[in-house]
């Protein structure tokens, strides 16, 4: 029997999600610099970083309730209803007016989008083996890197196409909606549940066991389980340390380009652009390079390597960014650190599915908590460092060093990394009690 190939929709299902996600995490970011905006809302450049910043932040918080969600009631019934509800929030930002609105609807867009990544690994690792869980979610999160790719240009074009800020925002909403449909029609939470997955692609991915869900009386022992694993902390201290040198990207790299190299903002739409695009090669080559990884160091040095790479070039390219002039070779340097880091992502998710067990969702909300944490640090981060150089260039050179700082160690933490050591392990608690399986 030939087997079918369900999971191939899955992922194609998946990557259009992140798709969504990205496009209406980044579109802000363009939306800020346009002159229909700021006509309507006078905002400071410290507002505009903390509009931007408490994205992060409640995306952060509910990282772990989302991923609990997940893991109790099925990716598919949840995940849809995350897609939903970001959108819709998506929309209502463009019919908000004051500095107070706008950061309310971005806090309620970082919560609903909490749960995405998360519950994606979780459904990854039942739908896909041991063996092709990172090139599964190199592909996720290319999805994600596509939308965040395209976000700028195809803002900054809607922006000027149709004259103003608002329609764009309903136009992403509406899109949202349309993908949360799709999602809902082709996903199901376990290759056994899908009556279209046949016995021999069944036997491909492996069978995953029938794992019952986790109750809310065991998620305090959960808790106490991922406090206490060394590897789970490293993996969260690498998270915050990578988006503070990633999130400048998509948040302060467009104004950076305006202010500082005067560049148009259609030009530096392009740029970013760009930049992000080189993020999607990194996908790729990443997804390869830690499967490969593996088969060739095992599975402790197999996730640790893709990730010292990744880190070590993107600290290094940032630090290039200090002996650039020009806006095209900042813009090149840039280019490299998004390569270098979307290089160690999919390590960085196969890491999760391989120590996270029945409640994956919930240890990769864990560790992207902390690393969105960090992104909402650099949010708020950038305008500080700004104020604090005596010129604004002197300034740029310490943002350009905090980012490459955060990203030197996060190289230094994956060296800590067990990946063939559940959470559970060593912390006293039974892995059936727990719902734990490897």
């Amino acid at each position: 029997m030939t087997p079918s190939r369900i999971r191939a929709r899955i992922i194609a299902v998946s990557m259009a999600m992140a798709f969504v996600l990205y496009l209406d995490r980044i579109c802000l970011a363009e939306i800020v610099k346009a002159a229909s905006f700021n006509a309507e809302v006078a905002l400071t450049k410290e507002q505009i970083g903390r509009v931007l910043g408490v994205f992060f932040l409640s995306y952060a918080v509910f990282q772990v309730p989302a991923g609990w969600a997940s893991d109790r009631f099925g990716a598919r019934p949840m995940l849809t209803l995350y897609i939903v509800l970001w959108s819709i929030f998506t929309a209502l930002t463009g019919m908000v007016s004051s500095f107070p609105a706008l950061v309310g609807m971005r806090l309620l867009c970082g919560a609903a989008e909490a749960g995405a990544y998360p519950t994606s690994g979780a459904l990854i690792r039942r739908w896909m083996p041991l063996a092709g869980r990172a090139r599964a979610s190199s592909l996720v999160t290319l999805g994600g890197r596509i939308g965040g790719t395209l976000a700028p240009f195809l803002t900054a074009w809607m922006v000027v196409s149709l004259g103003h800020w608002r329609p764009v925002l309903w136009i992403d909403g509406t899109i949202g909606l349309l993908v949360a449909a799709l999602y809902w029609r082709v996903v199901r939470n376990r290759p056994s549940e899908h009556p279209a997955c046949n016995a021999a692609e069944c036997t491909l991915i492996g069978s995953p066991p029938v794992e019952p869900p986790l109750p809310a009386r065991e998620v305090g022992r959960v808790l106490l389980a991922f406090c206490r694993s060394r590897s789970l902390w490293l993996n969260a201290t690498m998270q915050f340390l990578i988006n503070i040198g990633w999130s400048f990207l998509i948040t302060w790299l467009p104004t950076y380009l305006k202010e500082a190299k005067q560049v148009e903002p259609v030009a530096g739409g392009r740029m970013v652009t760009l930049v992000l695009a080189c993020g999607m090669i990194g996908q790729v080559v990443g997804g390869l390079y830690a499967d490969w990884s593996v088969r060739r160091f095992g599975l402790t040095w197999g996730r640790r390597l893709p990730l010292c790479t990744s880190g070590t070039l993107a600290g290094a390219a940032y630090i290039g960014c200090l002996f650039n002039d020009s806006a095209w070779g900042v813009v090149g340097c840039c280019a490299v650190v998004s390569f270098a880091v979307d290089m160690g992502t999919p390590a960085i998710w196969a890491f999760l599915q391989d120590v996270g067990g029945r409640v994956t969702a919930m240890a990769g909300g864990w560790a992207n908590m902390w690393g969105n944490f960090g992104a909402s640090l650099t949010a708020m981060m950038v305008p500080t460092l700004l104020a604090f150089g005596s010129t604004n260039e002197e300034g740029q050179r310490y943002v350009f060093l905090a980012c490459a700082s955060a990203l030197f160690l996060s190289a230094f933490a994956a060296l800590g990394l067990q990946a063939a050591r559940p959470v559970w392990a060593g912390t006293g608690i039974k892995a059936d009690a727990a719902g734990a399986q490897a």
